[in-house]
């Protein structure tokens, strides 16, 4: 697939859609995280957190997990997994998780890299970790022939669109508990989970037992920045030391607090999410019947996975960007945002469509 996206409008298809299907964070940002960005740029404030917009944002957050929280934001996704699970490991320690983790393949071997860990990353059809796989991975706690495994890392919503139901995360964190490990959960899409599970946060998160928090906010309206929750504030004793070297300590961190603090405050997170994943919905509902084109699997959050013919992938992601997921298998991923529109989806399905049925863009 190409780096570089045309954004030529074909002249045998229909103008391409306003907003991209390639990823949620290709979105602008939310009018209201706007203005709060544009308030808290109002005068001089203390920096390295010493601001109100920080204890704001550290207060929604434990009105939100219903509990006291220790929390250490970052600048981005890779950073906050490198921080929470830094936090968490000794060298000779291992995380186990699937074979399709965001940290496994999509973060240019930084947990290697910067944590000297060893992932062991499992199979998995649909994303998803089970207990029965953690079992199979602790045959040589104790031996020092052996790395230990000390973390369980799942992604909720995963990198394939699926969800964990609150029962499936508990049953996880038990058997991490039950054998001395501890749970870390990728959340950069933790508000379409929420969202489309109906469910609070705290009954996600805290009441299933899950330990770490990476809390995704650059993919549900912000402009920058993931939110590291120790949901047990215990495990935060040395965050502050491990985010300053690893360049993750934001100076303004006005700027990252007042952003959270909108999504939060009003629950304008869970808005953004349902959204996106309803319009995932309508999406899927609509290139359904569409010759050629094969769903994965029903949409569970805000994203679509199909298949396409092998020819038609270089016109269409020239017409509108997106990428793909599984070459071998032609295998597309397409993924709707807070600011979707019904039209954004109508546009593309049709333009879909009419590639399709012979309709090449120039």
């Amino acid at each position: 697939m190409p780096d570089d996206f045309s954004e030529t409008a074909p002249g045998a298809v229909p103008s391409p859609p306003e907003r991209l299907f390639a990823s949620d964070n290709a979105s602008g940002v939310h009018p209201q995280v706007m203005e709060a960005l544009q308030s808290a740029n109002a005068g001089h404030a203390l920096a390295y957190g010493q601001d109100p917009w920080t204890r704001q944002a550290q207060e929604l957050f434990e009105d939100l997990f219903e509990q006291r929280v220790e929390i250490a934001f970052t600048f981005g996704g890779t950073g906050a997994n490198l921080v929470g699970l830094q936090c968490l490991l000794r060298p000779w320690q291992a995380v186990i998780c699937t074979e399709s983790a965001h940290i496994a393949v999509d973060e240019c071997g930084a947990a290697e890299r910067f944590l000297g860990c060893k992932l062991i990353d499992l199979p998995s059809e649909d994303g998803k970790l089970m207990p029965e796989q953690i079992h199979g991975q602790l045959h040589g706690l104790g031996d020092e022939h052996h790395v230990q495994p000390r973390v369980v890392s799942i992604t909720q919503s995963t990198e394939l669109g699926t969800l964990y139901s609150a029962e499936e995360i508990g049953e996880l964190a038990d058997t991490c508990h039950g054998a001395g490990l501890l749970l870390h959960l990728d959340g950069a899409r933790i508000a379409n989970a929420v969202a489309a599970a109906g469910c609070t946060a705290a009954t996600m998160l805290v009441e299933t037992g899950v330990d770490v928090v990476t809390f995704g906010g650059t993919k549900n309206g912000m402009m920058f920045g993931e939110s590291v929750v120790f949901l047990q504030p215990e495990l935060a004793e040395h965050a502050r030391f491990v985010r300053k070297q690893a360049a993750q300590l934001p100076s303004k961190m006005r700027y990252i607090a007042a952003q959270f603090s909108a999504l939060l405050d009003g629950n304008l997170w869970l808005r953004n999410a349902g959204h996106a994943n309803a319009m995932a919905e309508l999406l899927a509902q609509q290139v359904a019947d569409i010759p050629g084109v094969e769903l994965h699997r029903s949409p569970q959050v805000n994203s679509v996975f199909a298949t396409l013919p092998a020819w038609s992938l270089e016109p269409i992601i020239a017409w509108s960007p997106f990428y793909v997921w599984d070459q071998e298998q032609d295998l597309v991923r397409w993924v709707c945002s807070y600011d979707t529109t019904p039209k954004d989806v109508g546009a593309f399905s049709s333009g879909i469509a009419q590639i399709l049925a012979g309709g090449h863009p120039t």
